[in-house]
């Protein structure tokens, strides 16, 4: 389902957009924040050309993770997808750290430059046109089941909120040279947020690409919908594994060990129906029947009707 070339046109569409909208708005606020001299304002956009490296990367990978199941690669390539959104989160996380070693620096020797009026312009243009790319992104993420997309999306969302410290402190400093200090602390504050998100995000693609499976609840919860399905007498060995925030799963299905191989199949094509249809994001079950070892024999034909 991920090999769709609709799917494939959606994301590289949206991303297209988010390029075009963060080149343009790096570059405004980068000549905006050199022409008042704010510190915090040029940090934010740099924060903005990150986002550009983001857009680069996904346009580049989504051709592959995209591509359908091969001989060599009988679960697809989606896995590519993740190692593309850790990448994004070492770039969050780079960024954050050079803004926030250059506003330190900047704490320990304070200049005396005195901020513009223009600068209230870059961060509050941040806020509109960042936020709208959030909303739009993470949308287009849920709706083609794309991680990357996602992660991209809170790359915009970092941009957007890492945009009003900034602003306090721009505002702050045209108050009162005084309050100028407030400047570098707002970048500080936006290197942090980013540091957050990108470890969120690192974290989540790590733990798929370690095959982590859904959660205990999850596999209680899917037990017992399991042991509820007519004929089923138990189940064991529920496993699954995260391929894209999807899942694949196995499980073990016991059945009458008197039921024809007809009347096994049917039944677990039921489990497997039922799952898919109650957990969306399960997109295949592969079901193991064996007998139920205490079962008193059922005569041949009874689960025909």
């Amino acid at each position: 389902m991920r090999a769709d070339p609709f799917t494939r046109k959606n994301i590289e569409k949206i991303t297209w957009i988010g390029l075009l909208a963060n080149v343009a708005l790096a570059v405004i606020k980068l000549v905006i924040g050199w022409i008042g001299s704010s510190q915090a304002v040029v940090a934010d956009a740099l924060h903005s050309f990150s986002d550009t490296a983001s857009d680069l990367v996904i346009l580049f990978g989504v051709r592959y993770w995209t591509a359908p199941p091969d001989e060599c690669h009988p679960f697809g390539h989606q896995k590519i997808e993740s190692f593309v959104t850790i990448f994004i989160s070492l770039i969050l996380l780079g960024v954050a750290a050079g803004i926030g070693y250059n506003a330190i620096v900047s704490l320990m020797h304070p200049m005396t430059t005195r901020l513009r009026p223009v600068v209230l312009v870059a961060p509050l243009l941040s806020l509109v046109v960042k936020e709208t790319m959030f909303r739009i992104t993470f949308s287009a993420g849920i709706k083609n089941r794309s991680p990357s997309l996602k992660a991209n999306a809170w790359h915009h969302r970092t941009d957007a909120l890492s945009s009003i410290p900034v602003l306090v402190a721009v505002t702050a400093g045209l108050i009162s040279p005084k309050l100028a200090f407030l400047d570098p602390v707002g970048a500080i504050l936006v290197s942090v947020f980013i540091i957050k998100v990108g470890i969120d995000i690192l974290g989540d693609s790590l733990a798929e690409l370690t095959d982590k499976g859904m959660s205990q609840k999850d596999r209680k919860n899917i037990q017992t919908l399991i042991q509820g399905i007519p004929h089923v007498q138990g189940t064991h060995r529920i496993r699954s594994r995260n391929i894209s925030g999807c899942f694949y799963m196995d499980l073990h299905l016991e059945v009458d060990g008197h039921m024809t191989v007809r009347q096994g199949h049917d039944i677990s094509e039921t489990v497997k129906k039922t799952l898919m249809e109650r957990y969306p994001k399960i997109i295949d079950v592969m079901v193991h029947l064996e007998p139920a070892d205490d079962n008193p024999g059922i005569k041949p034909g009874e689960y025909l009707s």
